[in-house]
């Protein structure tokens, strides 16, 4: 298997209605200590219709950005092992014992901070078959009345789960619902898997599985309350998150080391 992980980078516009852009991607190989960054189409479209600009740590949009180590934008987000989030995911994901590699952190906690509009998220890549499987955590939950909510607390691991497109969401427009088997909301897929499921539900029901990995069923408003498993097949001739905004923009390669915060390039 390919020990290359990707993951992309999503600006949101801090204009209303506060649309998203993927606007980079993270390419590494931890234990060959390479950390690859490039900007993506999306930043292009970002810069034309919301204002996007460039990030500090990457100054050039044309490049792409190497380093032996994760760069600081990304370390700098990844949940730290002294805040009580922390073993809460552990438990989630039944790590009790072993610390959380850093890119999964990224990739299931999303890396979002209060004093940006940036978050990461994981490639979603299907094998030569068609086939995908991906995990993640519903999100708004918390804002389902309080029968969702219930259901929710009484789901199993291994529990069928549905999901369903929403065409008129008010705040997203489009969107994936997750609901129980029968047809309670439980809450919603990532925003940045829509499109591509978006592609997929039209198929046969038996094209897409999803079921319960893992419940918390500690009280508190836990952002990582149900975590599930999303399977299935994508179209003939789909390729997941392949659209214009996904392809990378850089040219140039940088094979310099990083420091304070910010990659040094070479043209």
């Amino acid at each position: 298997p390919d020990p290359m992980k990707t993951l992309f980078v999503a600006w949101q516009s801090p204009e209303k209605p506060r649309p998203w852009y993927p606007i980079g991607r993270l390419d590494a190989d931890p234990e060959a200590g390479l950390y690859r960054f490039q900007y993506v189409e999306g930043a292009l479209r970002a810069g034309r219709e919301a204002g996007f600009r460039n990030l500090v740590a990457f100054p050039q949009l044309q490049q792409v950005y190497e380093s032996p180590e994760l760069f600081p934008l990304f370390a700098n987000r990844v949940l730290s092992p002294t805040r009580p989030e922390y073993k809460s995911l552990k438990d989630m994901l039944e790590r009790p014992e072993a610390a959380l590699d850093p890119l999964e952190l990224l990739e299931l906690a999303g890396g979002m901070r209060q004093t940006d509009h940036l978050e990461v998220f994981p490639a979603l890549k299907a094998g030569s078959e068609g086939f995908f499987s991906t995990p993640f955590f519903v999100h708004g939950w918390r804002h389902l009345p309080l029968t969702s909510q219930q259901r929710l607390d009484s789901l199993v691991e291994g529990e069928a789960l549905q999901v369903a497109l929403e065409v008129n969401n008010p705040a997203t427009g489009h969107a994936v619902q997750v609901q129980s088997s029968d047809y309670t909301v439980l809450g919603w897929a990532p925003r940045y898997l829509v499109a591509d499921l978006g592609v997929c539900l039209p198929a046969p029901a038996a094209i897409l599985q999803c079921h319960v990995k893992k419940v918390n069923h500690s009280s508190g408003s836990n952002q990582w309350k149900l975590l599930v498993e999303l399977s299935g097949f994508v179209p003939a001739g789909h390729q997941p998150m392949s659209s214009q905004d996904y392809q990378p923009v850089g040219t140039g390669v940088s094979n310099s080391p990083v420091n304070a915060g910010a990659a040094i390039l070479v043209a």
